[in-house]
């Protein structure tokens, strides 16, 4: 127990002193939900308009559990236009993350733009700009200070010549993302015919915001690059397919690389020109974050809704304090299709 009390004390001590910290951005298990967490390009890039909804908690089984919740909205403001050359788009993502037993917390706001250039029938290019504000604070009224142990005892009455200048700040905050869509074909996931690739590169944080409790000028926020690779391939003479994605992350020196697939099942089939029944998939996907957790992934996908469940198996060093246990995700997504597409992607 004081071996573990000893660990959370230093890395608080790490957050509120250290200039060579590296700041690292959230992360989702099931990202590819969390479109514009992923690439700020990928607003408008699949729908008429989509809203999805995101929580995480994880490493309760460590210390005080790590919350994240993300909301974002997005749609095409041109829709309705005729001989239209492209897609015009823009998006809201908005999260909040609070971690530890300070409850060192991060809230944003991002407001997207994105154009999407249509190339032919099958395939679209786009670009993507975020900005926005971050606000982040930190409660220090029950910081326990590793001076404030003697002989392996905390005493409160010990004093500490720890000092934070600002417990909370607020910066500003850009970047953008480029993305690529190939469709071969908008029919049904069991008709056997659709071959879907997306593909993007983003950047975030590219003014580098001075991210100090301690107004240290010169510990700035690192800028995150941000890339992914994923499609569906449909399984011949069945009414299944394959949904591999690669997601990867890079963020000072610091990357994650998260590869996997799912495997999706049509379990009704909508109905091509009524629309009266309404296509259900159910999705079951194995994902692995390399040095880290072992994903398991389910979703439900009804019509317009989906929701999806994972929980991320701790396989890293740090499993024998969390017994396996990484943190379980939920999210809920609404996505209105164009009125002749009748088959949701994925992003």
């Amino acid at each position: 127990m004081l071996i573990r009390v000893v660990l959370l004390t230093v890395v608080f001590v790490c957050i509120v002193r250290s200039n060579k910290l590296i700041a690292q951005d959230i992360h989702f298990s099931q990202i590819e939900y969390a479109p514009l967490n992923l690439n700020p390009g990928l607003s408008g890039a699949h729908s008429v308009i989509q809203t999805n909804i995101n929580y995480r908690s994880q490493w309760s089984s460590v210390t005080t559990a790590f919350n994240t919740i993300g909301v974002s909205i997005d749609g095409r403001l041109n829709e309705t236009s005729t001989n239209k050359k492209g897609i015009i788009a823009a998006g809201l993502n908005l999260f909040s993350d609070a971690s530890g037993t300070n409850s060192v917390s991060t809230t944003k706001v991002n407001l997207n733009l994105a154009y999407h250039l249509l190339v032919n029938s099958n395939s679209k290019i786009g670009l993507g700009l975020y900005s926005g504000f971050g606000q982040r604070s930190i409660g220090i009224s029950n910081a326990q200070w590793g001076s404030q142990y003697l002989n392996g005892s905390y005493d409160s009455n010990y004093g500490t010549a720890e000092a934070i200048q600002n417990n909370q700040f607020i910066y500003f905050d850009a970047g953008a993302g480029a993305v690529y869509t190939y469709n071969s074909s908008d029919r049904y996931i069991n008709q056997n015919k659709q071959r879907l690739l997306n593909a993007g590169l983003a950047v975030y944080h590219v003014n580098r915001p001075i991210y100090s409790f301690i107004n240290a000028n010169n510990e700035q926020l690192q800028m995150r690059w941000s890339g992914f690779i994923n499609g569906v391939i449909e399984v011949q003479n069945s009414k299944g397919a394959l949904a591999p994605g690669l997601y990867w992350n890079k963020q000072g020196p610091s990357s994650q690389i998260m590869y996997g697939s799912y495997f999706r099942i049509s379990m009704v089939e909508a109905s091509k020109y009524t629309g009266r029944i309404k296509a259900f998939i159910y999705h079951i996907g194995l994902f692995h974050r390399w040095n880290d957790a072992i994903i398991i992934k389910n979703i439900l996908e009804w019509h317009t809704l989906s929701v999806g469940f994972s929980y991320d198996v701790n396989v890293s060093s740090l499993s024998r304090s969390s017994n396996l246990r990484g943190g379980f995700e939920l999210f809920l997504k609404y996505s209105l299709q164009s009125k002749h597409i009748s088959r949701s992607r994925i992003n």
